[in-house]
């Protein structure tokens, strides 16, 4: 069975694991490693917005109505995420370990209690309105 929740939260783990071996690399001052593997984790992380932005929400929103409720806190925490995503490239740029592991805590913070919504909220709300087997394709064409 197809599902939007499995299909994106299967996404999330893989950010986690991305963000967990940064972190490390960065602990480690492993700078060179650590530049392109952040490369990778901003995109994974920013690409699977742009799944939610561009057409999983306006489908949600065009289906169910809802226009002001769960999909523009999604929106207003994933404009968050980008500027604290900005933050830690200006601290690894730097090579500035201390900044960069602050910044990259919260955003972590940001991330798993924004993910949960999506997990045990959205997700499950567009699996019951939407038809998951069309979206996925769509997202994965993206």
């Amino acid at each position: 069975m197809y599902s939007i929740t499995r299909y994106l939260t299967e996404e999330h783990r893989r950010g986690d694991n991305l963000y967990a071996k940064l972190e490390e690399l960065v602990q480690a001052e492993n700078w060179q490693e650590a530049v392109v593997l952040f490369k990778e984790f901003s995109e994974d992380v920013l690409a699977h917005f742009k799944k939610e932005e561009e057409i999983l929400f306006p489908e949600f929103e065009r289906t169910t109505g809802i226009t002001m409720g769960p999909t523009q806190v999604m929106r207003i925490e994933h404009a968050q995420a980008r500027e604290l995503i900005e933050r830690m490239k200006e601290y690894l740029d730097k090579r500035d370990k201390r900044g960069f592991l602050s910044v990259a805590d919260t955003l972590m913070i940001l991330l798993q209690q924004h993910n949960l919504k999506e997990e045990q909220i959205l997700y499950p709300m567009c699996d019951q309105y939407l038809d998951s087997l069309e979206l996925i394709n769509k997202m994965d064409n993206l």
